[in-house]
């Protein structure tokens, strides 16, 4: 008897072998990204994405127990992604600056692409917070935040809890851009110039040990 997998989609055996080996998972990631970006997490189902993929409807379900399951799940996939870009174009030499800028960058750059992913990922109301994988994916986007913030020489450079300070604020203001750029409230200019970039506003922070 087929595999429902296989029944379903019409796929060879080499392709159900390879499903089961890790690509099933990968692919429904993939396509439940696309319909959150496409049509919004309102249009997302367990059913829809069996239907998207081709597989049985019970196939989502296997893999990722329960929607909430499957949103968590996207939701990691989102801050391993986010986390790249904000290191996107970086190499061994590049300067704390540079590093500064890039994550900046790349964090706004992640929100305007992703708008709808991106809400899903800081929204506590649809990823299970608890889940190990969801925990590693977002503290492997927060260690990016560490890194920039390290040294960074600004007028609570030398209170208590320095350095987490300093992340709060960094964080803060470029979410908050992020944030305000998405919902149109920072490019609404009457005279149709284009809004400050993210660079435009950051003031010019020094280090400490320089």
């Amino acid at each position: 008897m087929f595999p429902p997998e296989r029944y379903q989609s019409g796929m060879s055996q080499t392709e159900t072998k390879r499903y089961h080996h890790g690509d099933l998972r990968n692919a429904l990631l993939r396509a439940g990204m696309e319909i959150i970006e496409r049509d919004g997490l309102a249009r997302l189902s367990l059913r829809a994405l069996a239907a998207a993929v081709g597989v049985s409807h019970t196939a989502p379900k296997n893999h990722f127990g329960s929607m909430k399951g499957l949103v968590t799940a996207i939701g990691a996939q989102g801050f391993r992604k986010f986390a790249a870009e904000m290191r996107n174009g970086l190499t061994q030499a590049s300067t704390r600056k540079e590093r500064l800028h890039a994550a900046t960058l790349g964090y706004v750059r992640f929100a305007q692409g992703h708008p709808e992913l991106f809400k899903i990922m800081f929204s506590p109301d649809h990823c299970d917070r608890e889940d190990t994988a969801f925990k590693d994916a977002a503290q492997e986007s927060y260690r990016v935040l560490i890194e920039i913030s390290e040294g960074l020489a600004w007028d609570k450079s030398e209170a208590p809890n320095a350095q987490k300070r300093t992340e709060i604020m960094l964080w803060s203001f470029v979410h908050g851009y992020a944030t305000l750029l998405n919902a149109g409230r920072i490019d609404d200019r009457a005279d149709g110039a284009p809004p400050p970039g993210i660079l435009d506003i950051m003031p010019d922070f020094g280090y400490l040990d320089r």
